[in-house]
């Protein structure tokens, strides 16, 4: 069976990890809804057990699980055009890394990077879910035969041994059972920088709520931020080859590109030699009229958590449909006996 022979089906999952922001939306959700009326079967994971490689306070972790999901709904995607489920209530995930667990090999795990960068000089001390979680990454994505998965570009290693996980056990076993899933990336936002420092990824954990735009700010605070976000003196280029070395001027133009659904060199022919403080305000007026109403149905979903329950219950069972002939055919294949 080759690559083509597999049915297209689209995989992400992202951690619920609390605090989602303007490049959570434009990286992922905003595409992710985007994406969901092209005609392929697409699933969306709140990756929980992924969460508690590190330590995480349950009452948090629930909340900030449920945040994510009212995040992806809010952002325009629909649970009943994809299919919308948190990993830790399809367990064919688990069952199934452990079979990866088993073909992945000791020198994979240990050149990934973000374990490295997690642990830190105290590896000895970092939790065995945080040096083998990337074969649950693995098995997070072929458990459905997922084709192409959209990700960042701090997780395409992770892809990259998600595909020799795949091989390795299409040799080991001589079949053709698993594709080989290929990275989506696209788009002028997919990585959105901190409005303080254009050099620096935006990121819940700067300690300057002014270097981000939250999924849960209102109006006003949308509009003051990106009046107040750091600028350069010289007004807007005519063409990208003039935002070299201006990094804070590349990201507003690059939010701008996100939030209208433009490229960046549209806004360039729209906007170039205009003075920040005209651009901004448009830039302003622009997150507002996109984010504000996000954020006011994120406040509607999370005042009576129920519904999100029932949607995130209702993608656990269509997934497991997808997941659990998978699961079988793979132990039939490792010469697992039983139904």
């Amino acid at each position: 069976m080759s690559d083509a022979a597999f049915t297209p089906r689209v995989f992400s999952g992202i951690q619920p990890s609390g605090d989602l922001h303007l490049g959570n939306y434009l990286g992922a959700l905003k595409r992710f809804a985007d994406a969901q009326d092209r005609g392929v079967q697409s699933l969306y994971c709140m990756v929980d057990l992924h969460a508690i490689t590190v330590w995480q306070n349950p009452a948090k972790l629930r909340h900030a699980t449920r945040e994510l999901t009212a995040g992806f709904i809010a952002s325009g995607l629909d649970p009943e055009k994809s299919i919308l489920f948190n990993q830790s209530q399809v367990p064919e995930h688990t069952q199934m890394a452990w079979i990866f667990n088993c073909v992945a090999r000791m020198g994979w795990m240990k050149r990934m990077t973000q374990f490295k960068d997690k642990a830190g000089k105290n590896a000895e001390n970092a939790s065995l879910g945080l040096f083998g979680y990337p074969a649950l990454m693995a098995a997070d994505i072929l458990v459905y035969h997922a084709t192409h998965v959209p990700v960042g570009e701090d997780q395409k290693q992770h892809l990259e041994l998600t595909r020799d996980i795949a091989a390795k056990f299409n040799h080991d076993y001589g079949v053709d059972f698993f594709p080989s899933p290929e990275p989506v990336i696209e788009g002028a936002a997919t990585r959105v920088m901190s409005l303080r420092d254009g050099s620096k990824k935006m990121s819940k954990s700067d300690p300057s709520d002014m270097s981000r735009i939250n999924m849960t700010d209102d109006a006003d605070t949308i509009s003051k931020k990106i009046r107040k976000a750091k600028t350069d003196p010289e007004p807007l280029p005519s063409d990208l080859e003039g935002l070299e070395g201006r990094p804070e001027a590349r990201n507003l133009v690059n939010i701008y590109a996100g939030l209208a659904g433009m490229s960046a060199e549209e806004v360039m022919r729209d906007m170039g030699g205009r003075a920040f403080s005209e651009f901004k305000p448009l830039l302003a007026d622009l997150a507002v009229d996109r984010m504000a109403p996000i954020s006011d149905e994120m406040g509607r979903l999370m005042q009576d958590v129920s519904e999100i329950d029932a949607i995130l219950c209702r993608g656990s069972d269509r997934a497991r449909e997808i997941a659990a002939p998978i699961l079988h055919k793979t132990y039939e294949i490792v010469g697992m006996v039983g139904r």
